[in-house]
This record gives structure tokens, sequence and C-alpha cells, in this order.
């Protein structure tokens, strides 16, 4: 099933790029002391998320 792997393909390239994305914020310093104080990093995302979407908009 061809249909299948390139799904499976387009899949893959999304979630490494995920995973890259979230690598790389773990090794900043907001982030970092996020997950050490056990607040998590839900609201640092989010907060990221939400300036990416303000800029998009412009």
């Amino acid at each position: 099933m061809e249909w299948k792997e390139a799904h499976n393909a387009s899949h893959r390239k999304v979630r490494a790029r995920i995973k890259h994305t979230f690598a790389a914020m773990k090794t900043w310093k907001i982030m970092r002391d996020c997950r050490l104080r056990g607040s998590g990093v839900a609201e640092p995302v989010a907060g990221i998320a939400r300036l990416h979407n303000l800029t998009l908009v412009g």
C-alpha cells in the first residue's frame, strides 16, 4: 500500500522535527529551570507557541 508508506514518511518527518525542537528547548535555561522546579514545561511551551503565532499573524 503505497499511500501508507507516504503517510508514514510524512509522519516520521513531522515527529522528528518536533522531537528535535523539544530537545533544543530543553537546553534553554528557562526551560531547564522549569523542569527542575517541577512545574513542567507546559506553561513556557504555551507561551512560546503564543509568541510564534503572533509573529505569524504579523
